[in-house]
């Protein structure tokens, strides 16, 4: 196996961060890694990974530094904190977050590492669970066009579809355009089960009717056949998707536009958070209108 010069560090080792590293290992980078949790880092390490105590050791070690954390808040603490990636960075570090947060604080940060000597993307990305193992993610990446060139082979060890998309918060945008379009696809997928499976059709019998014409979606190819049985196994967390609606429609709000599918979804997805199945695949969305159509 190639043994690549470029180090990258990754923090953040949860759903998609693990098979993320593993995907890197494979491909031959020197790869350190973070986590809140020290479990995950353990795991990581007994499959090459250097172990760090910090993100700030991290980026000490690394050329690059992916990020992979819930939330705005998160990805801001990781790269800006007193021990965060930026206080212990190497000259011109790349930092790429890949977590799903706010373009407009993604435009803050990429200005802030900028600051302080560093370069930055916003890289996030769409695929689940599913292509994060498999090493098929679509990455849709915002920032500075040689900054993206520069990191081509390292998005390669985790994506197929690799894709420049401007400059900095244009691939959060791009995301959240890409979650609003999933959201409101399980939706329909679950209301279309719904009135078959109350009519007496067998799910084997739709959904492969489905997937021969103009409906064929990859949300029902990955999630219909386990939306059917109620098989709700997180691949992507609902709480983690009403967060990505959020983002959506702050973002919606900013440009003065009212998403009004979108909001019916994210009350869809509050509920589910709110009665105490956010840990649920988002697919789980499916109780929810088969409560609203009791």
């Amino acid at each position: 196996m190639k043994q690549h010069s470029i180090s990258v560090g990754l923090i953040g080792l949860g759903l998609m961060g693990k098979p993320m590293a593993r995907n890197l290992l494979k491909a031959g980078f020197p790869l350190t890694v973070w986590n809140r949790s020290r479990g995950a880092i353990d795991e990581m390490a007994a499959h090459g990974a250097r172990p760090a105590a910090s993100a700030r050791e991290v980026a000490a070690a690394s050329d690059v530094v992916i990020t992979m954390v819930p939330d705005s808040p998160d990805v801001e603490a990781v790269l800006l904190g007193p021990d965060g990636v930026m206080s212990g960075a190497r000259p011109g570090v790349l930092a790429i977050d890949m977590s799903t947060i706010s373009p407009a604080v993604t435009r803050r940060l990429h200005a802030e590492v900028a600051r302080r000597g560093g370069r930055m993307l916003d890289a996030p990305v769409s695929g689940g669970d599913v292509g994060a193992k498999a090493g098929t993610l679509s990455i849709m990446v915002g920032g500075a066009r040689e900054d993206f060139d520069a990191a081509q082979p390292v998005f390669a060890a985790m994506g197929r579809t690799i894709t420049y998309c401007g400059p900095a918060g244009s691939g959060q945008l791009t995301k959240a355009s890409n979650q609003i379009v999933i959201a409101i696809v399980l939706a329909g997928v679950s209301e279309g089960l719904l009135l078959a499976q109350r009519a007496g059709l067998a799910p084997d019998v739709l959904i492969p009717v489905l997937q021969g014409g103009m409906a064929r979606t990859q949300v029902m190819e990955v999630r219909g056949a386990r939306m059917a049985a109620h098989e709700f196994t997180a691949g992507f967390k609902a709480a983690f998707h009403r967060k990505d609606l959020r983002i959506a429609l702050e973002t919606a709000r900013e440009l003065g536009l009212s998403l009004s599918f979108t909001r019916q979804v994210a009350e869809m997805l509050n509920r589910l958070v709110e009665r105490g199945q956010g840990d649920l695949d988002n697919s789980a969305l499916f109780t929810i209108v088969e409560e609203m159509s009791a």
